[in-house]
């Protein structure tokens, strides 16, 4: 095991387990409701689970050495991961490290208590750990300002900040980073193999990569250097995504790739897993690219 990672998973003693959870102020939007709607866990494949809500994803891999969450929802979806975790076998306390797509409040709302209840480690890229730090997204995030009270959620304590392509190990489990700035500046895909028996799948996590905003922001800058044109690094995160190992995807709400539509076609029939779909990764990732281009007309257009 490299320092890094030992580093990293030493925070674990770190961090405070209380005897009882404590709940954190729900977040509040027109959507929470029903985003955070209880869901029925499931097998993905292998040791990789869907953990998380109705409307947004959480995803926990079971390892040698203790579990990987990926995504933490709302404030008030902590408590439902959790219990979710606990139907399938495990125990929140079975977390060692989790990691998150993007610090908005409805994917890092939860990470704090989940944090708290397991001792967990905590890894995210740069600007991911500084917003989860400070319990809001960073100023440069095209959303910053848009969710009242510039979007906040619990703070995280003790983030470890990785690099683009680092490789983070728990048991047999290395999962990979790739920095997909553009929804966020910190966006972050994550990429690991999952094994059934002899199958084993590349999995990938892929973050948000719509090009949403508050009122006022340009994804073509401003010229100034404090708003410099994001097009160009936007489009790369697309192409990251498009070129990954791809056997079966999952994004960050799981509406925009499909995935109870194709749970319910797997539940109904028996041949192949309609949740293995080797063209996911290059069908969200061209829906993503005509969505920024049409913003980006938009912007040119100077329309609002």
């Amino acid at each position: 095991m490299n320092l890094a990672l030992v580093a990293l998973l030493t925070l674990q003693t770190v961090v405070s387990r209380p005897n009882a959870p404590t709940d954190d102020p729900p977040a509040v939007c027109d959507s929470c409701a029903e985003w955070n709607r209880p869901r029925t866990p499931f097998k993905l494949h292998g040791n990789s689970f869907y953990v998380g809500v109705e409307g947004l994803s959480a995803v926990a891999i079971s390892t040698r050495e203790g579990l990987i969450l990926l995504d933490g929802g709302l404030p008030q979806s902590a408590p439902l991961i959790e219990a979710n975790l606990r139907s399938l076998g495990f125990d929140v306390k079975d977390v060692r490290l989790i990691v998150n797509s993007h610090a908005h409040y409805d994917h890092a709302g939860g990470i704090a208590r989940l944090q708290r209840d397991s001792g967990a480690a905590v890894a995210a890229s740069p600007e991911g750990a500084a917003a989860l730090r400070s319990g809001r997204p960073v100023p440069s995030d095209p959303q910053f300002g848009a969710d009242g009270a510039d979007g906040v959620f619990p703070a995280v304590r003790d983030v470890k900040v990785i690099k683009d392509g680092e490789t983070l190990r728990v048991g047999e489990i290395e999962l990979k980073a790739h920095f997909t700035p553009g929804h966020t500046p910190g966006s972050t895909t994550w990429t690991w193999r999952s094994c059934e028996g002899a199958t084993c799948l590349n999995l990938v996590y892929a973050d948000s990569l719509t090009a949403i905003s508050s009122d006022g922001f340009r994804f073509l800058g401003d010229g100034t250097k404090a708003h410099p044109d994001l097009s160009a690094s936007f489009r790369a995160s697309i192409e990251t995504i498009r070129a990954l190992p791809c056997d079966l995807m999952l994004s960050t709400h799981p509406g925009s790739s499909r995935l109870f539509e194709r749970l319910a076609r797997r539940v109904a029939a028996s041949g192949p897993d309609p949740l293995v779909d080797t063209e996911a990764c290059r069908t969200y990732a061209a829906n993503a690219s005509r969505a920024l281009e049409e913003r980006l007309k938009t912007e040119r257009a100077g329309r609002p």
